[in-house]
């Protein structure tokens, strides 16, 4: 059994324009869009020198020295912005792009719900329009994960399991210093808007938080969140990014639990960042063999394309249904702000607003 693509090539793909050349776009992005043979049509960053050695990796494509001449090039090609930037950038820039742009934002969206819904007021007076990027739903092995579960293969889902102990290299994010939240911000927020994705919006949150004496620059760098959904279904996401000893007791996985199964996946990119291990997918029913799901890439770079395509079938007209659109990353956020609000006062029972 193979997992195929989370979404088809679009066949008039629209040019991409990435603003930011950072240590994401190297690793995951370029490689991602060169699998799927999109084009890459400009860079802008403020460091130009880094602009011009990312569009060098891409046959045709340009290192703009303005942020005006970059955008009116986007628009000139019909283009789609890919903005790789931090979060506290993202007003400022969406401000700046041409009204009625589509864009795709790395996640997360904004720093805090506040920030997230002024990033909304920002993109619906400019009616820009598109999705963040919270690829790990694209990722192979979470596209055959719900195929296994859509397939009744391990039974009703009742439960969910994020576990990472690995070796995160923070320090090769220099913007994470000095941020007022991190890990959940930044990392174990994938893993809480894919429980969303399968389960729905927790009725109870549990959170708590810890920094690590070897990043004193950094919030917090370890988490443990545990989500209660209806139908007595249950979440726990929890992470630690110092573990520094020999390959044998690390870990990097999603679990699933059926009414009469489990699915487990390995995400071998948190195992050895950025290189990574290879992803897998494991489940067993009723108490039997444990069997295999052969995946046809892995977390990164491949969920990178499939949050592109998604964009690029929504932009050329091939849905109107957008996976992780703005307001959907908005609720994710809106996750995120009840899991530190948890982490400074005790369990809470969220109350998320009806809008922004």
């Amino acid at each position: 059994m193979h997992a195929h693509a989370s979404v088809p090539p679009a066949a008039n793909a629209r040019p991409i324009f990435i603003l930011g050349a950072g240590a994401i776009v190297r690793d995951a992005h370029l490689p991602a869009y060169e699998l799927g043979a999109l084009e890459v049509g400009g860079f802008f960053d403020l460091d130009h020198a880094r602009a011009q050695e990312m569009a060098a990796k891409c046959a045709g494509a340009r290192a703009f020295d303005s942020l005006p001449a970059f955008t009116a090039a986007c628009t000139a090609a019909h283009g789609i912005y890919d903005i790789a930037l931090p979060p506290s950038a993202l007003a400022e820039v969406l401000a700046a792009l041409p009204t009625g742009s589509i864009a795709l934002l790395q996640k997360p969206l904004g720093h805090s719900l506040a920030h997230a819904s002024e990033l909304m007021r920002v993109a619906q007076s400019r009616d820009i329009r598109g999705a963040v990027n919270f690829q790990l739903r694209h990722a192979p092995a979470v596209v055959a994960l719900r195929a296994l579960l859509d397939s009744n293969a391990i039974g009703t889902p009742i439960d969910f399991e994020a576990r990472v102990v690995c070796t995160m290299p923070w320090e090769s994010w220099k913007f994470l210093e000095g941020m007022p939240r991190m890990e959940i911000t930044m990392h174990s927020i994938h893993y809480l808007d894919l429980a969303r994705a399968l389960f729905g919006e927790p009725e109870r949150v549990w959170s708590a938080i810890a920094k690590h004496p070897n990043s004193p620059k950094i919030a917090e760098a370890r988490s443990t969140t545990i989500l209660k959904f209806a139908n007595e279904a249950r979440g726990v996401v929890t992470t630690y990014h110092h573990h520094a000893a020999p390959h044998g007791h690390d870990a990097s996985h999603l679990k699933i639990e059926g009414t009469h199964g489990t699915a487990v996946v390995r995400m071998g990119v948190n195992l050895d960042y950025p290189r990574g291990r290879a992803d897998t997918l494991e489940w067993s029913a009723n108490g039997g063999a444990w069997q295999s799901i052969a995946l046809e890439g892995n977390w990164f770079p491949h969920a990178f394309l499939g949050s592109m395509r998604a964009l690029q079938a929504f932009a050329t007209g091939g849905t109107t249904v957008l996976t992780s659109n703005f307001q959907d990353a908005w609720r994710t956020m809106a996750l995120v702000e009840t899991c530190y609000a948890s982490a400074s006062h005790g369990e809470i029972v969220p109350e998320p607003p009806a809008h922004f």
